[in-house]
């Protein structure tokens, strides 16, 4: 009696189950159909569940992907490592999405060929967009750029502030932002004042009359930088006899500084304490000459 009593209660539950997944396999079964050639195609709720599901997997994994890779870099180079992220991340979706629709007994040929197509109208369409893009993936994987660096481009010098995926923001000595895009960077040359180092070497020229003292005028130079705010005692400065020009002899003062950006300043105020330590010792910078020599001739007349 028992033993039947427990074969009753295990059809019953049975019966309980299969009309439980039943009801599920309904209800993912529930889409619509439609026919490509002679092939039959269903979309239903299931394929829907397994693309979301396939969706929140991929971000699962690429988030943590994002996370182990970015864990000691620093604050700068971890949003420089995400922008590059963000556009791997929506490669990855598509790629997910055309996967899914593949094992489902999809056939993605059309979706991939018009893909190709569209994609090929975009790139002549965006080729510049596209070329900001990989540019920036370059500046951000191999460090060719970094915020803070000193650049010049155009003929402006200008501060690195901010590099994004597609531009990059300079601020100029006159506190003018300008909008870089990043394939300039790897299209045409950029001078980077600070790649090696922050120290960079700058120099003043002048002309002095011939004749002059040219040893006092080298003691001259070297003092009129001694005492400049902003220029490094160590390397220490130097002066070159560069020239002897049309008009004067040619000198410069080179000296090092740590801040590139403010050198038009540091020089200026240089420029002015050279002309006043030429003027208290009676070295005189002189202007354009020229000989012109007149010669008459003598005509007779006829």
């Amino acid at each position: 009696m028992f033993q039947q009593k427990e074969k009753v209660g295990e059809k019953i539950e049975k019966v309980v189950k299969d009309d439980i997944w039943g009801s599920i396999k309904e209800f993912l079964d529930l889409g619509f159909t439609f026919f490509e050639g002679e092939k039959q195609i269903e979309i239903n709720i299931g394929l829907l569940l397994l693309v979301i599901f396939s969706f929140l997997i991929a971000s699962f994994l690429l988030k943590w992907i994002r996370v182990l890779y970015t864990r000691k870099m620093n604050e700068v180079d971890k949003q420089k490592f995400i922008s590059v992220f963000k556009f791997i991340k929506y490669v990855t979706y598509i790629v997910v999405v055309f996967a899914v629709l593949s094992l489902a007994g999809i056939n993605v040929t059309p979706f991939l060929a018009a893909s190709a197509a569209l994609l090929v109208g975009l790139g002549l369409a965006l080729q510049d967009l596209f070329k900001d893009i990989i540019g920036g993936i370059f500046i951000i994987i191999d460090k060719s750029l970094l915020v803070g660096d000193i650049i010049e481009t155009e003929g402006k010098v200008g501060r690195v502030i901010d590099i994004k995926l597609r531009t990059t923001r300079a601020i100029t000595r006159d506190d003018k932002i300008i909008i870089i895009p990043n394939h300039k960077f790897i299209t045409d040359t950029i001078y980077n004042y600070t790649q090696n180092r922050r120290t960079t070497r700058e120099l003043v020229r002048v002309g002095v009359a011939y004749g002059s003292d040219t040893k006092k005028v080298e003691s001259l130079l070297l003092q009129s930088v001694t005492k400049q705010k902003g220029v490094l005692k160590n390397p220490k400065p130097f002066v070159l006899f560069e020239d002897f020009g049309d008009s004067a002899l040619i000198f410069s003062i080179h000296f090092f500084i740590n801040d590139s950006f403010v050198d038009p300043r540091i020089k200026s105020e240089i420029r002015f304490r050279i002309d006043d330590l030429f003027r208290a010792n009676g070295i005189t910078i002189p202007f354009p000459q020229r000989d012109v020599h007149l010669y008459q001739t003598n005509t007779k007349e006829s």
